[in-house]
């Protein structure tokens, strides 16, 4: 590495990723520092993370990713950061064209890659996730994610060119109870989101959507390609779509007998948010930040 070129942060949040936050970690050492924020761990996450010398370690509560991500981007001290989630890993490749790229001297103020995504050992090459993209590596200052408890986008300055090679996403990679669990999570969270914004749901939502995911991820964006894998994660799309809906529906029905739901806590500090509003021009490009590409459901 040169002096000339500026430097950069890796940047990691995590929660109870004990078997992933070390090779993540290590895939980031190339990188002047290393900022890691912990949801407040309860396995071995945050003495892995602590043990590596670049490591910078903060914990805060999780509000959803963007929130996370965001107030994360505040204890940044260099010029340019590259964001990681905890299972998701840089690879060598990507490592020698980010470096080459800074040595250079970025022409553009953040840059998109495509992200290979693992399900227990074993890449998903169709389902939607062969054009998953998502922008990682940007100049500090202008990238905000915006407020959403679920699939936040990251809004990004001007054009974002797309990298050659990939990130590593490891989505599955030890337990696959734990995926199923995180879903339900999801589900929550997105009706939560829903719930905000003032949405209903009724029998379709309840009973097509998730059809129609399972549709559409299955047949038509090839995840019967697959095999086994390839149906019994779009058939957890789909149930995680449904969990979305009938959560949402119910907090309506209970409603309307004046019964307020519990919902998920929201960050609406305006200190996390506060850069959002001063990039947001026409020009910009918003690129997706979130855990799936089919956002729609």
């Amino acid at each position: 590495m040169t002096e000339s070129r500026p430097k950069i942060t890796g940047l990691v949040t995590c929660f109870n990723e004990e078997h992933n936050i070390g090779p993540c970690i290590e895939s980031l050492q190339w990188c002047d520092e290393i900022v890691v924020v912990d949801s407040f761990s309860t396995d071995r996450t945050a003495e892995i993370a602590k043990s590596f010398p670049k490591v910078r370690f903060f914990e805060r509560e999780y509000y959803g990713a963007g929130a996370q991500k965001n107030w994360a981007m505040q204890h940044v001290r260099s010029e340019w950061v590259f964001l990681l989630d905890s299972d998701e890993r840089c690879t060598p490749d990507l490592q020698k064209e980010t470096i080459r790229l800074l040595e250079k001297g970025p022409e553009f103020l953040a840059y998109m890659m495509n992200r290979s995504v693992y399900l227990l050992g074993t890449r998903i090459r169709f389902s939607g996730w062969q054009r998953d993209r998502v922008a990682r590596l940007f100049k500090r200052g202008t990238a905000y994610y915006e407020n959403r408890r679920v699939h936040s986008l990251l809004h990004t300055t001007g054009h974002v060119p797309l990298l050659k090679h990939s990130i590593e996403h490891h989505m599955v990679d030890r337990t696959f109870t734990e995926y199923a669990f995180r879903l339900g999570k999801y589900g929550f969270w997105g009706a939560g989101q829903c719930w905000r914004e003032g949405e209903t749901a009724g029998a379709f939502d309840v009973a097509i959507r998730p059809l129609w995911r399972f549709f559409k991820t299955y047949v038509i964006q090839l995840g019967f390609l697959d095999g086994v894998r390839g149906l019994v994660f779009c058939l957890l799309q789909a149930h995680g779509t449904y969990m979305k809906f009938a959560i949402l529906w119910g907090w309506r029905v209970n409603e309307a007998r004046g019964i307020e739901p519990d919902l998920p806590e929201f960050d609406d500090g305006e200190s996390t948010w506060e850069g959002l509003e001063g990039i947001q021009t026409p020009d910009n490009q918003d690129t997706q930040g979130s855990e799936t590409p089919n956002n729609d459901a």
